[in-house]
């Protein structure tokens, strides 16, 4: 959640970063004139109760002829304090609401606009000239035995899919070179659980305006997440770090599910946009100060794992009314479809500065001995979805694929053929 104090201090820049998101920014207004009464009714809560030990006391030393009047000046503390409580517990549950509805504070220089608007920071590699017709991914992995839609919706329903064979090596190869880079980086490697309790989901920001993308178990009451970042995120929850500790860095392997609700229509062919995927996701716990250069290296290790895959792509600054309720800033990596003749995202890194960490109640040990929050920060390091800019820029007329040599020691060949054996 944003910080209060902040936004008392400056209301004209949460406002400004709701106009930036295309937000409601009478919401400020609203949670001023709440936050106001909620402290004045604090502030008369803890004065009756205060008064109210006072009398107390009094009634203890007080004469015979003193006690009754006492006795009923007590009483009526009693009755008034219990009220000024009730309206103190009454606003601040109004608060809470409220502020659960504001998403993160825009960081300053976040360009405006929407998903039409990204702004290009680099761009890397020239898109390849065909001396053929390309075929999509999804042509060349059935022909690979690689991707089969067909059984997977005869199974599971529309944007499932089966990865077999050479595609099931493809995937895994590329998940575990992440894990390698990641390794050496400085991550520590995670198997995190899919299913989280509400408050990790609500912590994270993956409730409210995105709860229509979320699976459900309600018989449960716990989520599937769309991201490891969920329980990375909940790892620390309720914990006070070590400052010597930051940045901790992990990187998590799961299995990722997404309704992809107000989707129907959009890439319905093959695993672009689909309900079930897998993902090595890097999580960061830095200190705030720290939090901008430290989201500039996770782009950076983002940027070495598509370098290594020889893909052309291209960074952006996404736009304000494109961000998510979490994120202050975010870049994505965008790699070239030759098919769709465009660009399409594989990873994204958000700076979420302390706004999950106000959530989940994590704090760090600062240096003047305060707990503080600290920032938490994410980023995509491989996802099911590279196999299609694998498969569509490394094709060969004859549909065969040249695996990138950075690659194939994960996958075991140099070239994926079709009728070729998966072993």
């Amino acid at each position: 959640m944003i910080d209060l104090r902040a936004l008392r201090d400056n209301p004209e820049r949460f406002r400004a970063s709701q106009r930036i998101r295309g937000e409601d920014e009478t919401v400020i207004d609203r949670l001023l004139d709440v936050d106001s009464r909620r402290r004045s009714a604090l502030s008369l809560f803890e004065t009756k109760r205060a008064e109210q030990k006072n009398v107390g006391k009094e009634v203890s030393r007080a004469s015979p002829e003193e006690r009754d009047e006492l006795l009923a000046r007590a009483k009526s503390l009693s009755d008034e304090v219990k009220t000024a409580e009730a309206d103190e517990q009454r606003l601040r549950a109004e608060l809470d609401e409220l502020l659960a509805t504001v998403p993160n504070l825009v960081a300053e220089g976040v360009p405006e606009g929407g998903v039409d608007d990204v702004v290009v920071m680099d761009q890397v590699g020239t898109p390849r000239e065909f001396d053929f017709t390309p075929r999509d991914h999804l042509e060349l992995g059935e022909a690979l035995g690689a991707i089969d839609t067909d059984r997977g919706a005869k199974v599971s329903g529309a944007r499932f899919y089966f990865l077999t064979g050479v595609g099931a090596m493809l995937e895994l190869g590329l998940l575990n070179m992440a894990m390698q880079q990641a390794t050496a980086s400085g991550f520590t490697p995670m198997v995190p659980p899919v299913l989280v309790k509400p408050e990790a989901m609500e912590g994270t920001g993956f409730l409210g305006a995105h709860s229509d993308e979320v699976y459900h178990l309600p018989d449960d009451e716990l989520y599937l997440v769309g991201t490891s970042e969920v329980p990375l995120a909940g790892y620390h929850s309720g914990e006070i770090l070590a400052p010597e500790d930051l940045p901790k860095r992990y990187s998590g392997w799961s299995s990722c599910f997404r309704r992809e609700a107000g989707s129907y229509g959009k890439d319905t062919r093959g695993i672009i946009r689909v309900h079930q995927f897998n993902k090595v996701e890097m999580f960061v716990y830095a200190h705030p100060d720290h939090a901008a250069e430290e989201h500039l290296r996770l782009l950076a290790w983002e940027r070495a794992m598509l370098d290594k895959l020889e893909l052309p792509y291209r960074v952006v600054d996404i736009p304000g009314a494109d961000l998510g309720t979490s994120a202050a800033r975010k870049y994505d990596c965008e790699a070239w479809i030759p098919t769709q003749g465009r660009y399409r995202e594989l990873t994204s890194t958000s700076n979420c500065t302390d706004f999950q960490a106000r959530r989940l109640n994590i704090r760090y040990r600062a240096e003047e001995d305060k707990p503080r929050f600290a920032a938490t920060l994410n980023g995509t390091l491989a996802t099911t979805r590279w196999i299609v800019a694998i498969l569509e820029n490394h094709q060969q007329a004859d549909g065969s694929v040249v695996v990138p040599e950075a690659l194939r020691p994960y996958v075991g060949r140099e070239v994926l053929s079709p009728g070729a054996a998966a072993g």
